[in-house]
């Protein structure tokens, strides 16, 4: 049983009933998600995969609130986002959700440290709090002795472990990644996986990634694939792990 999942599987921390989104453009309209319906449980880790241009990380930025749909529900913890202002909603994501990309967004100015403190001060926090807390989160990623180096002074998976302590400062429910491993070599993804699931373990935070590749996908409790929009099928973590092995 996963971490925090009642025993009839009812607690449901993300849930999207047939979500439609289309991008309308002046020389093309995409419908980019045609009808997507899923759950999450509280503290699972789930991949999504599929070819380029599926809509995986339309999915993911429709289910955490960057972006908006055009039919259907999404229900976080119970909280309908289609009916949040901006700025609640913005509110909703620094409080209750962490953000992992490819290309790392952190400010060059500034250290690692404060770069993971940033979203605490932006929130309100004090600073001497929100300084403790940031480096209990470099704690977390075995980073805290770079505290003081700038990014430009940091390893790609160096950079990318301040990126998921400033996902994780805030203690969020969930954390969304979006190809966290795709710009770093197998050995550092590797390691960058190892992170991810350790934190999933300890903390139980409910991880949705997108990844492209199938060994990052088999460290998840299942494999959401997407085409055209559409979920065509799903993989337990063990398929995923025989699959990858055939890699």
């Amino acid at each position: 049983m996963l971490p925090n999942q009642t025993e009839d599987g009812s607690d449901v921390v993300i849930e999207a009933r047939n979500v439609e989104k289309i991008y309308n453009t002046e020389s093309v309209r995409v419908h980019a998600l045609k009808g997507v319906s899923l759950q999450v449980r509280r503290g699972e880790m789930v991949a999504i995969m599929g070819p380029s241009g599926c809509g995986k990380t339309t999915l993911l930025n429709t289910l955490s609130g960057l972006d908006d749909f055009d039919a259907g529900l999404v229900l976080i913890n119970g909280t309908d986002l289609s009916h949040l202002a901006d700025d609640r909603k913005t509110e909703f994501r620094a409080h209750d959700m962490g953000f992992v990309f490819q290309t790392y967004n952190l400010l060059p100015v500034l250290s690692a440290v404060e770069n993971v403190e940033l979203p605490l001060i932006v929130s309100g926090t004090k600073p001497k709090a929100a300084r403790e807390m940031a480096l209990r989160a470099l704690d977390l990623v075995h980073l805290r002795d770079r505290a003081s180096a700038r990014p430009a002074q940091l390893s790609g998976g160096q950079r990318q472990r301040v990126t998921i302590a400033r996902a994780l400062v805030n203690r969020p429910a969930i954390i969304w990644a979006d190809e966290p491993t795709g710009a770093l070599d197998s050995k550092t993804a590797n390691e960058i996986m190892e992170l991810i699931v350790d934190v999933n373990r300890e903390e139980h935070q409910t991880c949705v990634l997108v990844t492209h590749d199938p060994k990052v996908a088999a460290r998840c409790h299942r494999t959401i694939h997407m085409e055209d929009g559409e979920i065509s099928h799903e993989n337990t973590q063990a398929e995923m792990a025989a699959l990858a092995a055939a890699h």
